[in-house]
């Protein structure tokens, strides 16, 4: 075999993937793989003499990276940040991968002998319990892939001053801020436990308006903590304005709720032992 100028031989070089055979096999459409193109994520090392799209071995490799940091919940700008870094090499991206894979392995593990369960009680005609079936529930969710993550969307007129004091009263880790052009917070985020939050602003355009605004509240956010009664405190003395103290209540959970600065509804709950 000849070696090409890369020093590899003519047949590394001659493995490249088409297009449509890469999107197929990612699960991808071709389109989505023009479009990493065109901003620079992904680009093809190769073109045939028709000027269709060829993908490298190298190509692949950052799509599979691309792919697992889309699934750990990364943005397409910071997805090009993480790859640009020189330091991050492969084996932290399986590692990552295999932390996944084993955490679902687990679920379904802990899916299946909630069902072995299930079936035993229903033998011997005792009907499974509400929490057992919202248990079974709640693992059937997180094993479902046709969704992979929700991120739930609340709407203030005064974005930077929510986020200020959800990080500060309800004690949810702050992420990113974005400003517009006269500096005005357009978009916020902050962590809450396994997932994050994000703050919209008001649109009248789309019908998004505040609790504040409208004078009722039609949702609530609920959300499980340590130490109930710790946080019901810490709510307090930085201003909640608190509906109710923690309290037991009959579906297994101590409990208290409040209100945020633009009167939408947060309930706090540790499970009752």
């Amino acid at each position: 075999m000849t070696k090409s100028s890369a020093g590899k031989t003519q047949a590394d070089a001659d493995t490249v993937v088409k297009v449509g055979e890469l999107a197929t096999t990612a699960g991808l459409t071709v389109r989505t793989l023009h479009y990493y193109d065109e901003i620079g994520l992904l680009s093809p090392s190769r073109r045939s003499s028709a000027g269709h799209r060829l993908y490298s071995d190298q190509d692949v490799e950052r799509l599979y990276r691309i792919g697992l940091l889309r699934q750990l919940g990364l943005q397409l700008d910071e997805v090009a940040a993480a790859l640009g870094d020189p330091d991050r090499d492969l084996l932290p991206s399986v590692n990552q991968h295999l932390a996944r894979l084993d955490q679902r392995l687990s679920i379904e593990h802990r899916l299946r002998n909630r069902l072995a369960t299930m079936v035993d009680n229903l033998t011997r005609q005792q009907k499974p319990d509400i929490h057992q079936l919202l248990d079974t529930l709640e693992d059937m969710a997180m094993l479902d892939t046709k969704i992979r993550h929700r991120i739930p969307t609340l709407v203030y007129r005064d974005i930077a001053a929510a986020h200020e004091f959800l990080t500060t009263a309800f004690g949810f880790e702050p992420g990113r801020v974005t400003r517009s052009p006269d500096g005005i917070v357009r978009h916020a985020e902050v962590t809450a436990g396994d997932g994050v939050i994000w703050l919209h602003q008001v649109s009248e355009q789309y019908g998004l308006q505040t609790p504040e605004a409208l004078g009722a509240c039609t949702e609530g956010m609920s959300i499980v903590v340590d130490d109930v009664d710790a946080h019901y405190r810490h709510a307090a003395q930085h201003g909640a304005d608190i509906l109710y103290p923690p309290t037991d209540q009959p579906y297994g959970y101590r409990d208290y709720s409040a209100r945020d600065l633009e009167q939408r509804l947060w309930s706090f709950m540790s499970p009752l032992t």
